[in-house]
């Protein structure tokens, strides 16, 4: 969290996983629970949270791409994984790297 990339990294994790809970907690709630009016309310708040956190991820992540922390190829990489489930958790072991490559250059 103290670094661009771990600000990116942190908000992908949090957004993938409220993905998951979207995915596959609150629509089998919804459409297989036979409790469909509690499903909808639950879909409704979970998927405002979602697309707030999926706002703050594309912010976190254009701001790091602005500071010259990530490379484009990053930041489309982050953008399509957004959109897919466990996606963002791709692209962490990909910020990771980019990260490690970028402390190794800078340790020499």
């Amino acid at each position: 969290m103290r670094t661009p990339i771990g600000r990116v990294r942190a908000a992908g994790l949090v957004e993938g996983v409220s993905a998951l809970i979207l995915f596959f907690i609150a629509m089998p709630l919804k459409y297989l629970s036979g409790m469909p009016e509690l499903g909808k309310e639950v879909v409704y708040w979970v998927g405002a949270v979602h697309g707030a956190l999926f706002i703050g991820y594309a912010l976190v992540t254009f701001v790091a791409w602005g500071q010259g922390a990530i490379t484009s190829k990053l930041v489309g990489c982050a953008a399509v994984a957004s959109v897919v489930p466990f996606g963002p958790f791709v692209v962490d072991v990909m910020l990771r790297r980019h990260d490690e490559r970028i402390r190794a250059a800078t340790a020499d």
